[in-house]
C-alpha cells in the first residue's frame, strides 16, 4: 500500500524539530568534550585528597585509636582501608576518555606505581593503592566520583527546553505555512466553482507575487464568466427566435404529417441543445442556497418525467426506494435539473435487450451524506469510458439507440454536484447496466 505523503506543515515541523535536535546534540557533545578535562582534573583531585588524608591519618594517628579512626571513615565517608593481597581479583576501570584523563592525573600526583581498579574481590567502587613503608594498601571509596547523577532539576530543565523547542517549532511552522494554507483554501474554493476572497498583498516578495498572480487569475476568470453569460444570452435570443418562427410556419403550412413531425423533432432537438448550453453555463449563486427536501424533490421529478415515448408504458418499470426527510443545502431548481438529466439519460440508454426499461431511483442517507442513485439495466458503458463521459461535450457510443444531445447532460450533473459541495460518479450496475450516484452533504 502506498503511504500518504505528509503535508507541508508536518514536513516543515519535522525539519525544524530535526534541526533543533541536531543543534542540541551537537551542543551536548561539545559541552562534554570541553568539560571533560576540567572534570577529570576535579575527580583526580578528590581521589588524591582522599588517599593523602587517609595515608596521613594512618601515619600520624595514635596507634591505639587507629581502629576507631578507620571505623569512623568507613561509617561516615564510605572509605575503607584493606591490605593488598597477591590473590586479589582486580577489575580495571573502564577504558573511556574521562577515566583515562583522571587516571593520568592521579598517577602524576601519587606516582606511576599507583593502581586503580573498578572492582576488587567482587566489591564495586573506586579502589586506589598506596604504600606505607613496605606495606601496600587499598583505599576503597564507596561514593564513586566517576559516576554522574542527573538530578531532578537538570531533568526538569531538559524537559522544559524540549517542550519550548517543540512549541517554537509549531509557531514557526504555522507562520511559514500560513500563506500557503490560505492559497490552498482559495484554490479549493475556485476548484469548487466558487469565487474565493482576494488573497492579501503582504508577506515576502515571493508570496506577494503568487497572491497577486492568483488574484489576477480569479478576476480574469470572473470576467470570462460574465462575458460567457452575455454571449450565451445572445445565442439564446438569436437562436430561439428563429426556431420559434420556424415552428409557427410549420404549424401554418400544409405539409405532410411525416415531414412536419420530422422537422418539429429537429427543432425540438436544437432547442434542447440550446437549453443544455444555458444550463451548463448558468452560475450558481451561493446566497441562493437554502434547505431542500431532496426526498420530495425526487418523487416530484419521477412523477413528471416521461420515461416512455408512447402512452403505452407497459414496458417501463420505475422503482423508488426513497427515504423520507432527506434534506440538503442547495438550489432546488439546480437539483431538479440534475435529477431530470439523470432520469432522461436512463430513459434514453437504459433499455435491456428485450426492450424493457427498468429504472431504480433511490434517495438514502449514507454516513452523513445524501446518496442519490439512478440505476438502469441497459447496455452500460466500459469502465475506461466513465471518466471521458463526465467531460463536457463528450457522448457515448453513437450506435446506442437514441443517442442525441450535445454531450452536456452528465457534465451538468457533475457540475451541480460539485457546486453543492458533493460528488458525482458512474458505476457499473449488477448484473448489467449503469448506476449514476450523486453524493451531497446533509443539513446538520
Amino acid at each position: 500500500m502506498k503511504l500518504r505523503s505528509p503535508s507541508l506543515f508536518w514536513r516543515t515541523f519535522l525539519l525544524i524539530v530535526a534541526l533543533l535536535a541536531t543543534a542540541l546534540l551537537t551542543w551536548v557533545q561539545s559541552f562534554r568534550v570541553f568539560e571533560r578535562e576540567p572534570r577529570a582534573r576535579q575527580i583526580a583531585q578528590q581521589v588524591v585528597s582522599v588517599v593523602n588524608i587517609t595515608r596521613s591519618a594512618l601515619l600520624f594517628s595514635d596507634p591505639g585509636r587507629r581502629r576507631e579512626l578507620l571505623a569512623d571513615l568507613t561509617d561516615n565517608e564510605g572509605i575503607r582501608i584493606v591490605p593488598v593481597e597477591t590473590a586479589d581479583n582486580v577489575q580495571p576501570l573502564p577504558d573511556v576518555p574521562l577515566v583515562q584523563l583522571a587516571t593520568a592525573q592521579i598517577k602524576r600526583q601519587l606516582g606511576e606505581h599507583t593502581r586503580l581498579a573498578a572492582q576488587v574481590n567482587g566489591v564495586p567502587g573506586i579502589w586506589v593503592s598506596f604504600n606505607i613503608d613496605d606495606d601496600a594498601y587499598w583505599v576503597f571509596i564507596e561514593r564513586d566520583p566517576l559516576a554522574r547523577e542527573l538530578g531532578r532539576t537538570w531533568l526538569g530543565w531538559v524537559a522544559a527546553a524540549l517542550l519550548l523547542s517543540v512549541l517554537v517549532a509549531v509557531a514557526i511552522t504555522r507562520v511559514v505555512n500560513r500563506p500557503l494554507a490560505r492559497l490552498t483554501r482559495a484554490t479549493v474554493e475556485l476548484g469548487a466553482g466558487r469565487t474565493p476572497s482576494p488573497l492579501p498583498d503582504e508577506g515576502p516578495v515571493e508570496i506577494r507575487a503568487v497572491n497577486q498572480g492568483f488574484n489576477r487569475m480569479v478576476a480574469d476568470l470572473a470576467q470570462m464568466e460574465q462575458d460567457r453569460a452575455v454571449l450565451l444570452a445572445g445565442i439564446s435570443h438569436d437562436l430561439r427566435t428563429p426556431l420559434t418562427r420556424l415552428r409557427l410556419e410549420l404549424d401554418m403550412n400544409a405539409l405532410p404529417d411525416s415531414a412536419r413531425a420530422a422537422m418539429i423533432d429537429d427543432i425540438e432537438q436544437l432547442d434542447a441543445i440550446v437549453s443544455q448550453f444555458l444550463d451548463y453555463a448558468r452560475p450558481l449563486r451561493p446566497q441562493s442556497l437554502q434547505e431542500v427536501d431532496l426526498s420530495a424533490l425526487a418523487r416530484e421529478v419521477c412523477e413528471h418525467i416521461r420515461l416512455a415515448d408512447t402512452a403505452d408504458a407497459t414496458d417501463v418499470r420505475l422503482e423508488m426506494p426513497i427515504d423520507d426527510g432527506v434534506r440538503v443545502l442547495g438550489v432546488a431548481t439546480e437539483l431538479r435539473r440534475a435529477l431530470d438529466n439523470l432520469l432522461t439519460n436512463a430513459a434514453r440508454y437504459g433499455r435491456d435487450t428485450d426492450g424493457l426499461l427498468a429504472v431504480r431511483v433511490a434517495v438514502q442517507r449514507d454516513t452523513g451524506a445524501a446518496l442519490v442513485s439512478v440505476c438502469d439495466h441497459g447496455l452500460g458503458i466500459a469502465a475506461d469510458q466513465i471518466e471521458r463521459l463526465l467531460r463536457p461535450f463528450e457522448r457515448g457510443d453513437p450506435a446506442r439507440s437514441g443517442s442525441t444531445g450535445a454531450g452536456l447532460g452528465l457534465a451538468i450533473v457533475e457540475r451541480i454536484a460539485r457546486l453543492h459541495g458533493g460528488s458525482f460518479t458512474l458505476l457499473a450496475n449488477q448484473p448489467r447496466g449503469l448506476c449514476a450516484q450523486m453524493r451531497l452533504p446533509l443539513v446538520r
